[in-house]
């Protein structure tokens, strides 16, 4: 039987852990949404037909930490995320309550990727020493702005503050208030801990971003995971990569991984000075994860499906029938391969991610190279083609 799909993917194979789906199957798109995903769908009545036999396809990827507004090295959205497989990501507090409904108009209200946001504790948000300015942390004004846009501000960050917990407790305040997740970028001091963070100060469901930072006291003086890791975790708080250009040490990740400390959540912590050198994309990351003995199979689900969870999104990250037809085709190159990481140091590897096409809401936005374009050579005197 034909059907009239807009867009079938043919051939793949598809890892969907929201579905349990890890096979050999085709996915068709139709009307923006999932239509089917199953091996052999009928091609006969279908618009556009891909081959992407050799290459895996997966739900588009979520970045819940990446930077587009206010912060000095924040990026146009969908400049960083479409040549990476990604489809959704969530700005980490570039705004505060006093300028989101600028951050909305200038950028939000512009991307082709969905972007959703973090709101900083801090009014202004990520605008340099004002982050330090205690009297902007206002809890009230912060869950006011979110139950105004509940569907695009799906948490609250609280960050960079150097002294006292004037700024974690005022985010937790506005999450209890709004019924948000509060998401942290913590540095120890001996004043405030990062264990009296974990235990005491952050509620199951809220995140530890920059898990595997070395300025985090994840491991003891013998490169042991401390113990009250594993009871924050047990706690329900979740940690979140947020690899960025500080934040992800091969020193920390091999010994960390080894224990089987794994993230939650994989990101990125994207921004100007990240997406060089430590190449910190979510394929990149993902690489680098396993590398160090992470099944590719669960790298996507921590990509996917656990941070649709996180953000309270269950709708996303999935390639259920009549979700919105987000999807990333990827290859996983063997081979021999170098990733760099916050430190600067080298690592060898044999696995490498990279995005061959990448669909948002069923439209092809990314496309490596050239597989779903026909050849120049059958088009005649084209100017523009557009099918």
């Amino acid at each position: 039987m034909s059907e009239n799909y807009d867009l079938v993917l043919a051939g793949g194979h598809v890892i969907d852990p929201a579905n349990d789906l890890n096979g050999p199957a085709d996915v068709a798109v139709a009307n923006g949404t999932i239509a089917a995903v199953s091996p052999g769908l009928s091609t006969a009545g279908a618009a556009k037909v891909v081959n992407v036999s050799g290459l895996y396809v997966t739900p588009g990827l979520i970045d819940i930490h990446s930077h587009h507004f206010g912060y000095s090295g924040w990026t146009f959205p969908d400049e960083y995320a479409f040549p990476n497989g990604t489809t959704t990501v969530v700005d980490a507090g570039g705004a505060g309550y006093k300028n989101f409904e600028q951050f909305k108009t200038e950028i939000i209200d512009r991307a082709r990727v969905r972007l959703l946001a973090l709101l900083n504790i801090v009014g202004g948000g990520m605008l340099g020493a004002i982050e330090q300015d205690v009297s902007e942390m206002q809890p009230e004004p912060c869950a006011d702005r979110i139950a105004e846009y509940p569907d695009i501000l799906v948490g609250i960050k609280a960050a960079h503050h150097k002294y006292g917990w004037e700024s974690v407790d005022g985010a937790v305040a506005a999450g209890d208030m709004c019924g948000k997740f509060v998401m942290v970028d913590f540095q120890p001091r001996p004043e405030r801990t990062y264990r009296e963070l974990i235990l005491e100060r952050m509620r199951p469901g809220d995140v530890h971003t920059h898990m595997y930072g070395q300025h985090i006291e994840q491991l003891d003086a013998g490169k042991k995971v401390q113990d009250y890791m594993w009871e924050a975790r047990e706690k329900g708080i979740l940690f979140d990569v947020g690899h960025g250009g500080g934040s992800f040490w091969f020193r920390v990740v091999g010994p960390c991984m080894e224990q089987g400390w794994r993230p939650d959540t994989i990101s990125t912590d994207a921004h100007k000075g990240s997406l060089f050198l430590p190449r910190a994309t979510m394929p990149i990351t993902m690489s680098k994860l396993v590398s160090f003995g992470m099944s590719f199979e669960e790298a996507v689900r921590r990509s996917t499906i656990e941070p649709a969870k996180v953000i309270n999104r269950p709708e996303l990250g999935s390639l259920s029938a009549g979700a919105e037809a987000d999807i990333a085709v990827l290859e996983l190159e063997e081979g021999d391969f170098g990733f760099v990481d916050s430190g600067l140091a080298a690592m060898r590897g044999n696995r490498r991610l990279t995005a061959h096409l990448t669909v948002r809401a069923g439209e092809i936005v990314w496309d490596l190279n050239g597989i779903s374009r026909p050849d120049w050579t059958t088009q005649g005197d084209y100017v523009r083609i557009d099918n």
